[in-house]
């Protein structure tokens, strides 16, 4: 009697776990992926102020060489500044006071898209290891000035 009613558990856990299953893969297969959201916020960087930051908190950097036109920084530039990217099919987000209306894209020679901001292409720097750095600004590298943008899309130029 024992062994049935084991017998018997173990089969109705099968069935339980069988069941769940497949009824998350049904629901996984109606309703398509959430599409994914690259944001732009902002926040106070020590002698800066409010300046724009990644999702994760890192600095963002325009180029001047881009002259708010296209993407400059290629190759081993992108390699110390990488750009902000864009992947197909995702949406841009602002956050903080960061403003939806200054955000944009533009296409990227090595390949797909870079946020842009106020029409600046938008860089992260290698040596900002962690959120509220900012050692890229007022920088004369790679073939030119590298400098933070406020919320309203203007150039801030002093060092921190």
């Amino acid at each position: 009697m024992k062994l049935v009613r084991r017998t018997l558990s173990a089969v109705v856990v099968l069935v339980v776990v069988v069941t769940t299953g497949v009824a998350a893969a049904q629901a996984a297969s109606t309703h398509p992926k959430k599409t994914r959201v690259v944001r732009v916020s902002t926040r106070n960087v020590k002698g800066l102020g409010q300046v724009l930051v990644d999702a994760h908190g890192r600095t963002l950097y325009m180029f001047v060489p881009d002259k708010r036109r296209a993407v400059t920084c290629t190759g081993s530039c992108a390699v110390s500044w990488p750009p902000l990217k864009l992947p197909k099919g995702a949406k841009l987000a602002a956050g903080g006071k960061a403003k939806q209306k200054l955000l944009g894209s533009d296409r990227d020679p090595a390949g797909g898209r870079v946020v842009t901001y106020a029409r600046w292409p938008l860089y992260t720097y290698i040596a900002d290891t962690k959120a509220g750095t900012a050692f890229g600004q007022a920088t004369n590298l790679n073939g030119g000035l590298w400098y933070v943008l406020s919320p309203a899309g203007k150039v801030i130029r002093k060092k921190p």
